[in-house]
Order: C-alpha cells, then sequence, then structure tokens
C-alpha cells in the first residue's frame, strides 16, 4: 500500500467514524450501517479523495456469514419444507425484475446490450460486475447503478421497520463480547477465516459469507457452538459494509450522476415495487410472517440483507435462504439467457 492509499483510507474511516457519531447522535436507525453508508455518499459527492478496503470488508463480511450460520438448528432445518413454496417464488421474482430492468436501461436510458442487461439481474455486485466487464459491458455504470440498488433498498426497509411499523432497529444485534465465552469466540473465528478460504479454494461465489456459512451451520447442527457473534463484531461488519457501499460513488462525474445514478434509482424503485408485491402475495398467503417477507423478497445486496435480519430480529436463516436461491440463479442462469438475447 502506498502512503497515498492510506491517507485516502484513513480519510474514509474518519468520514465514516463521523457519519456514524451524526446517526448515534440524532438517534437515527442502524448508525452504523446507514451512518459511514450516507457520510461516504456525500463526500464522494464532494469530490473527496476516498477509498475502500476489499480486503477488510471481506473479512468483515466473514462475521455475517458466521452470524447467519449459526441461525441455522435442527429446527430451521425441519422447517425447510415450508419454505418450498416461498423458495418457488424466486425464480418468478427474477424474471420479473429482469423483463422490465432490461427495457429501461436499454430503450430508456441508452445502455449498451451488455451493461442493460447486467444491470437489470438483480445479482450480487461483484458478480454482476464480472459478468458485465466480461461481456463488454460499462463496469462504472454497473458498480453505480448496483451501488443505487443496494442504497436504496439499505436505506427504505429501515425506515419502513423503525417509522412505519415500529421495529427497535437501535437495539444490540447481540450478546455483548464480554458474555460470549472465550471458546466460542476462538471456534467462530476459525470457522470465518477457514470458511472464507475454503470457498475461495472451491471458486464458490460470495465465498466470504457462504463459506463460513455453511460450516458455522454445520457446526451449530453438531452442537459444537450455540452462539452468535458477540454485537460489537456484527457493528464492526455493519460499519465496513456501509462505507463499501458509499465508496462506490468516488469520483463520481455529473454525466454519471445524471445517467447512471438516475437509472439505478428509477429501477431501484420499480424493483422494489416488484418485490412488494410478490412479498405482499406470499404474506397474504401465509406462506412468510411480513418481516420475514419484506427481507426475503427485496432485491437487494446479500450481506446488506443478513444485517437488516440480524437488527430486525427476523428469522435470519430463512431470509438468506431466499437470498441465496435468487443470487444463485442469476449467476447460473443470467451468462446463458445473455448469449440468447437479440
Amino acid at each position: 500500500m502506498t502512503f497515498a492509499n492510506f491517507r485516502r483510507i484513513c480519510l474514509t474511516l474518519s468520514v465514516s467514524a463521523g457519519g456514524v457519531a451524526l446517526f448515534w447522535g440524532l438517534g437515527l436507525p442502524l448508525p452504523f450501517l446507514l451512518g459511514p453508508l450516507f457520510a461516504c455518499l456525500l463526500a464522494a459527492f464532494a469530490k473527496a479523495p476516498l477509498q475502500g478496503a476489499p480486503r477488510m470488508s471481506n473479512l468483515m463480511r466473514t462475521i455475517l456469514g458466521v452470524a447467519v450460520g449459526t441461525s441455522i438448528t435442527p429446527t430451521i432445518v425441519a422447517r425447510l419444507p415450508d419454505m418450498a413454496a416461498s423458495l418457488l417464488l424466486m425464480p418468478l421474482l427474477v424474471i420479473a425484475i429482469g423483463l422490465v430492468g432490461y427495457p429501461l436501461f436499454r430503450r430508456g436510458f441508452g445502455f449498451d446490450r451488455a451493461t442493460a442487461y447486467y444491470a437489470a439481474m438483480p445479482g450480487g455486485l461483484q458478480d454482476m460486475l464480472v459478468f458485465g466487464e466480461e461481456a463488454g459491458g460499462d463496469v462504472r455504470a454497473l458498480s453505480l447503478i448496483h451501488a443505487t440498488r443496494v442504497l436504496i433498498i439499505v436505506t427504505l426497509l429501515p425506515l419502513i421497520f423503525a417509522y412505519g411499523f415500529g421495529i427497535d432497529l437501535t437495539r444490540a444485534p447481540g450478546a455483548p463480547l464480554a458474555s460470549t465465552p472465550l471458546r466460542d469466540l476462538a471456534v467462530m473465528a476459525f470457522l470465518a477465516i477457514a470458511g472464507w478460504q475454503g470457498a475461495k479454494v472451491i471458486g464458490l461465489f460470495g465465498a466470504s459469507i457462504l463459506g463460513p456459512m455453511i460450516l458455522a451451520g454445520a457446526a451449530s447442527l453438531a452442537g459444537l457452538i450455540d452462539h452468535r457473534p458477540p454485537a460489537e463484531a456484527i457493528w464492526a461488519a455493519q460499519f465496513f459494509i456501509g462505507f463499501t457501499v458509499g465508496v462506490k460513488y468516488a469520483g463520481i462525474s455529473w454525466r454519471e450522476l445524471k445517467v447512471d445514478v438516475a437509472a439505478g434509482v428509477i429501477y431501484s424503485l420499480v424493483s422494489v415495487a416488484i418485490a412488494a408485491g410478490f412479498a405482499a402475495f406470499a404474506i397474504s398467503r401465509g406462506l412468510v410472517p411480513w418481516v420475514e417477507g419484506l427481507l426475503a423478497f427485496s432485491p437487494g445486496g446479500q450481506a446488506e440483507m443478513a444485517v437488516l435480519a440480524i437488527v430486525a430480529g427476523a428469522d435470519v436463516a430463512f431470509v438468506v435462504a431466499h437470498h441465496v436461491v435468487r443470487i444463485v440463479l442469476v449467476i447460473m442462469v443470467a451468462p446463458l439467457v445473455a448469449k440468447w438475447l437479440p
């Protein structure tokens, strides 16, 4: 790392910490997630020289993977057949969002075919950037569009939960560090690193979350661990996820703001409306509880939805299972469908 990079990262961390302090002081929901996100967003618009820390962000995502994995208990496994009906709706959700998003980007905003297609796919941000770049798409536009999708969803849902339904999002997302046994902390650290690196070796998508999740789930089912990562660790994960989204806007130009971000905003609102329709259907049919339904069908990032599920006190394993199905579908099917487009 050069000294210039180090200075930019220090500035980014300072801006993010200021965002946490502001949100905390104002009593706003999710200060460790939304504070850094909006502080870095505003700093990026002000042309501040921000820089992300992808390695540290991936390390922090392993905490969420372990948190989700420890939520997988024999009771959850026994409920898997009950999830089948709502999981079957995920392919329809992906198709519906894609059918609306592709014409919007292609004809409404004039993006090239590859960029329009991968911008319309509600998959993981990194995966869509990789596929889009391989197909010859505009990586910068894809980055801004998907960052905007995550930004809007991560902002809307907490506001709906906190001010629409009175859910307390300021409570600690877990037990304090001091009350977590040292043995369990050591086991969770091992599961996080081993799961992440093992998933990277086999080429698993979302390795930093899914690898630790799989190992922690196996350990939970085997009775080797029964504690979730402490609140301080989950707050740290929120902090790095928040500023990672905000930093995506660093160096943004006026043209990118008018075209790429504007397209991302419209697409995100349309996607949220479609997802809300699917969630309303599933909730009305008794397929999902309402909090889990809103979280499971929202086309946000896997890590961000896991954070919201933890903080809202929802069934984390249930929510993440739906997002894994959605992202797997997009990753497996999207490149095949892209070849058929005229």
